[in-house]
């Protein structure tokens, strides 16, 4: 709003006009008193009738100091532009936010991002030195993930190192466990390439849970393996028979797996976008973590029982065979003389 000449000739002033103009249209607050346990607020304003529509405002009559009455059109002239529907404070000082959603589901919020960060703001701190930025949304949730794995990681693993130690009662088999995660890591960024997503916050959340089907399928190898050496058998038939016997169990495990997640991975839909990210992540790793499981770990088991073997030689300088530097039969020899 804007006053004309003649309303200052009259003795009005800006703030004079605004504050009839909201005490006529807005109301203003007359009396309080106390009813019983009720607080009841008397407000004064306009009739409905007479303030619905824009043209009571030209009408409005406007009071001067001398107490003559005078419409608005004829002391000022208004524009109509969308102010502010409220106006928040971020520790003591004025805050608005910006919120926007992805155009593209497959875009990357983090290199959105880093753009805004580089280009954008920037600019807009030089013409307005005062101005501080914090990042909300998806990259908060990402930061506060980024932040807790650091945290709790290396204590995560460590349980899961500590707990898989106490049930074989073996120090190398947990690591050899560990040491596929990553490998199957590769697979996950292979089908976030193939299916062009991007790495997000449910991307690594889908990590969380593939390391936990692969440390299972690597258990029940593990597991069966240890079995056959407390049966008897040699350390290469061991290990080739609990690789056959224990296939089905671990490949079913992938594939029922990956299937659970094939709709979603072929969902087009919009909220699917947004969950994809996770389902490639545990589809295509635990895929790959089959071959590792299979393959890979009988190969870092018998490396292991290599290594093992040689520094019992090196130590005593006496042959040993290959199922005496196993735990497993170590354990069952510590029983025997008990």
């Amino acid at each position: 709003m804007e006053l004309k000449e003649s309303a200052y000739l009259l003795g009005l002033d800006l703030q004079t006009v605004m504050s009839q103009v909201r005490s006529g249209f807005f109301g203003t607050q007359a009396q309080r008193f106390q009813r019983g346990q009720d607080e009841i607020k008397v407000w004064v304003r306009y009739d409905l009738s007479n303030r619905k529509s824009i043209n009571n405002l030209d009408d409005m009559r406007i009071m001067t100091p001398s107490g003559e009455r005078v419409t608005l059109k004829d002391i000022a002239t208004y524009t109509i532009a969308r102010g502010d529907v409220a106006i928040n404070h971020l520790e003591g000082q004025r805050e608005i936010k910006v919120s926007a959603d992805l155009k593209d589901p497959s875009s990357s919020a983090t290199d959105i991002i880093d753009d805004i960060k580089l280009n954008v703001i920037p600019e807009i701190q030089s013409r307005y030195p005062t101005i501080s930025t914090s990042y909300e949304g998806q990259n908060r949730e990402a930061v506060k993930l980024s932040r807790s794995l650091k945290a709790a990681g290396i204590p995560i693993l460590l349980l899961i190192y500590i707990t898989i130690a106490f049930t074989f009662r073996s120090y190398s088999q947990p690591i050899l466990l560990i040491l596929l995660v990553p490998f199957s890591l590769t697979a996950v960024a292979w089908g976030h390439w193939m299916l062009d997503f991007p790495v997000n916050i449910l991307s690594l959340l889908g990590i969380i849970a593939l390391i936990g089907i692969m440390v299972n399928d690597g258990l029940v190898l593990i597991g069966k393996f240890n079995s056959n050496l407390k049966e008897g058998m040699a350390f290469d038939m061991a290990l080739s028979d609990a690789g056959k016997s224990r296939f089905r169990a671990i490949f079913l495990t992938s594939v029922t797996t990956v299937a659970g997640l094939a709709p979603l991975l072929l969902e087009k839909s919009r909220q699917a976008q947004f969950l994809k990210p996770m389902a490639i992540s545990i589809s295509f790793g635990i895929a790959y973590a089959t071959i590792l499981t299979l393959l890979v770990l009988p190969l870092f088991l018998a490396f292991s029982n290599n290594i093992k073997k040689s520094s019992k030689w090196l130590v005593t300088g006496e042959e040993v065979t290959k199922e005496e530097v196993e735990r497993a039969i170590k354990e069952q020899k510590e029983e025997h003389e008990h």
